[in-house]
């Protein structure tokens, strides 16, 4: 039998060990560029557990904060729910124009914070009030079809149709959901339908109580960012919303960043007539900072310190550009990040119980760099030449003594703030702060020099000297409130020393007293009424009176301010001397304020010049290495066209713009300068050219002008 053979075969291929991708983690990347990996994890660990520490107090910060504002958020939400529900009189009143419960939400210019207000008060809402929350964008609402799809999609959870003549592509993909028809009524049906089947009947309110029904929840709408809304949008949205309000119990939450008065701006009287508002003011951001700063940075409890300079920078950028607390935590993160991954020594920089255990493990090479240290060469030049020998020989004993000095740093942070905090409480209320209104400046001020030398400071003591009994005795009285937690032994008897001076101030008042009611009993009816005196026994008075200024004594009262003063004197010179004063304090302390500023303080012109003119500088290819000020022609179109446009005057003349360039190409791609094509402009290169100038003139180095229509105008001067 005849058979056509097919030679088949059958192959076995062994499965190569296929590596898996190690994904990386946080530790990865902070071990990426670090001088010393020897103790990288320690402080990796470090750094985590000190930023978990400070994020958690932060939000505990931020809803102690929020608190006030959003219980009153809360009660006139339950409130107004307890009227709708109820349907009393007062309701009834508020209703009588179809008016919606609106809470105008004051929150001031810090924009990136108002995202945790607002992602607070939708938790609280949904936890206590209603689970019917809605947070609209005003990017998401361009239209008013857009601004009720997203309220009912998220209410209801279904695909919704705005008109018949829409894309349903979108409702087609989840077929298993309904579909309905995009409109306040149905919200009403839904509404209904979940209220009565969630309720039960014949059960008795009371009437006193404005706890929330939860078989009739309301419907909040928050509005997020109010300015950015378009105007028409929410007007056609409040007017049909007006007209459900006997049926859906709605509220309004207007998010605003400027004034209360955008309302009336953005709003005609014929809509702003439909809503009830009230008016709700959150804490500003320059007191919710001063907390923090309080509460983060004028503590012991953390390790880590910022230098006066590094709190300058996080201050200015939060003052001149964006008054953003949230972004002040970053940057404070960031100044974390940057000293445990640069400052190999910042293992010590932990709490006071590890420092032993951390010390003891310092390699040899961890000793060098602690002997390098600008404190420790100062520490070394003060002492006795055979601790000297000892402390640039023996590691050892330099371990030892780094304890020491440890444990210093924690005594003086913990005697540090309490006398700062009392020398502001002493000072911040006079004319013209020359300490500082903030306890901020302040601290700023001690941190960088002696604060006793400043004039600030001088100016400051001479008008405490002419403070009042009242005045003197309340602060002092406030300053021995700060000291009575006494965490330290210089501390308490600080304050043992204060009390006894408000014991003096108190016998003092004591004592006047005394005396001016044995005065009044001792003065007999008529001693009180003027003496008939001529002109040579006037003289006479005058001149005595005159003699008494001279030689006048101080009072009791006067020399017991002098001590007390002279008392805090000496406790600001002994405690708040700047931190570079304490040995191996750059282990607890950021001082790259440069790098901050170049990381958190951005200047897109600057690195847009700097790229366009020095590509190499971000390319880092070798082909793009040119001389200071000339750009290779090997570069990016772009790179080309801007290099050249520096060489024209005011007008440049796009022709010869786009000859010039494209000779620069063609030398580009080797073409003979002989060459009948060299320097040629084919279709390639003038598209080229088109792009190049529509990006410049997007970055906004020229524009189009109306002088010469082949000409663009040059919109900057000089080169990088």
């Amino acid at each position: 039998m005849a058979t056509s053979s097919l030679s088949k075969g059958c192959f076995v291929f062994k499965p190569s060990a296929k590596k898996k991708k190690k994904t990386s983690t946080v530790e990865d990347y902070f071990t990426i560029g670090s001088e010393d990996t020897a103790n990288i994890n320690v402080r990796f660990r470090l750094c985590q557990n000190l930023w978990d520490k400070i994020k958690t107090d932060t939000g505990v910060l931020q809803d102690e904060l929020n608190r006030k504002i959003l219980d009153s958020l809360l009660k006139f939400i339950r409130k107004c729910t307890s009227t709708f529900q109820h349907k009393s009189d007062d309701w009834a009143s508020r209703m009588r124009a179809s008016e919606i419960p609106t809470a105008a939400l004051s929150l001031g210019v810090n924009v990136p914070d108002h995202d945790m207000t607002f992602q607070s008060l939708t938790e609280l809402l949904q936890l206590s009030v209603t689970p019917y929350v809605v947070s609209l964008q005003a990017k998401e609402c361009g239209a008013l079809k857009h601004l009720m799809q997203k309220v009912l999609k998220r209410l209801m959870g279904s695909c919704l149709s705005v008109d018949e003549e829409e894309d349903t592509e979108q409702c087609s993909t989840q077929s298993n959901q309904k579909r309905v028809h995009c409109s306040l009524s149905t919200l009403c049906d839904w509404y209904k339908s979940k209220t009565s089947s969630a309720g039960t009947p014949g059960k008795k309110r009371s009437s006193a109580s404005i706890e929330v029904d939860q078989h009739q929840p309301p419907i909040v709408v928050i509005f997020k960012d109010l300015e950015a809304f378009n105007p028409r949008v929410l007007q056609d949205f409040i007017l049909i919303c007006s007209r459900y309000v006997d049926q859906l119990p709605l509220m309004l939450i207007f998010g605003i960043a400027t004034s209360p008065s955008t309302i009336q701006h953005m709003l005609p009287h014929s809509v702003s007539s439909l809503l009830c508002i009230e008016l709700f003011q959150s804490l500003s951001c320059t007191q919710h900072l001063a907390t923090v700063i309080d509460k983060l940075i004028l503590t012991s409890q953390f390790p880590f310190k910022l230098s006066g300079k590094v709190l300058q920078v996080l201050v200015s950028i939060f003052l001149y550009h964006d008054f953003s607390v949230r972004n002040f935590i970053k940057g404070l993160q960031l100044a974390l990040l940057e000293h445990f991954h640069s400052q190999p020594l910042s293992v010590l920089c932990c709490k006071k119980e590890e420092v032993v255990g951390h010390v003891a493990e310092l390699s040899q090479q961890d000793v060098e760099r602690v002997r390098q240290l600008p404190s420790f060469r100062r520490y070394v030049e003060k002492q006795e030449p055979q601790e000297q020998v000892e402390l640039l020989t023996s590691d050892e004993h330099v371990k030892a003594v780094c304890q020491t000095w440890i444990k210093d740093l924690h005594k003086y942070h913990k005697n540090y703030y309490p006398i700062l905090r009392c020398l502001h409480v002493l000072t911040s209320s006079l004319p013209k702060y020359p300490l500082g209104k903030q306890i901020r400046e302040l601290h700023i001020s001690c941190l960088e020099n002696d604060v006793w030398e400043n004039e600030e400071y001088q100016s400051a003591m001479q008008l405490l000297r002419m403070l009042a009994k009242d005045e003197l005795v309340t602060a002092l009285r406030k300053c021995a409130e700060i000291l009575k937690p006494g965490k330290t032994k210089k501390t308490r008897a600080a304050l043992v020393q204060l009390e006894e001076l408000l014991a003096k101030f108190s016998l003092l008042d004591k004592a006047a007293a005394a005396d001016v009611a044995a005065g009044e009993e001792m003065s007999p009816p008529g001693k009180g009424l003027p003496m008939k005196t001529d002109l040579f026994q006037l003289q006479k008075s005058l001149l005595a009176k005159k003699d008494s200024l001279r030689s006048k004594k101080l009072s009791q009262f006067e020399n017991l301010r002098n001590e007390a003063l002279v008392f805090i004197d000496s406790l600001v010179r002994m405690h708040l001397s700047p931190p570079d004063n304490q040995t191996l304090y750059e282990v607890y302390y950021y001082s790259s304020s440069a790098i901050l500023r170049r990381h958190l303080n951005a200047t897109p012109r600057t690195s847009i010049q700097t790229a366009l003119s020095n590509p190499y500088h971000y390319l880092q290819n070798n082909s793009l290495r040119t001389e200071e000020g000339t750009v290779s022609n090997a570069a990016p179109d772009i790179c080309i066209v801007y290099k050249l446009h520096l060489e024209c005057g005011r007008l440049i003349n796009l022709y010869d713009w786009l000859e010039a360039y494209s000779t620069v190409v063609s030398a580009a791609e080797g073409k003979d300068p002989d060459s009948a094509d060299y320097g040629k402009v084919d279709e390639l290169k003038h598209a080229r050219f088109i792009q190049a100038v529509s990006e410049l003139e997007f970055l906004g180095f020229i524009k189009s002008t109306k002088q010469k229509t082949d000409h663009v105008a040059r919109l900057t001067w000089g080169g990088c």
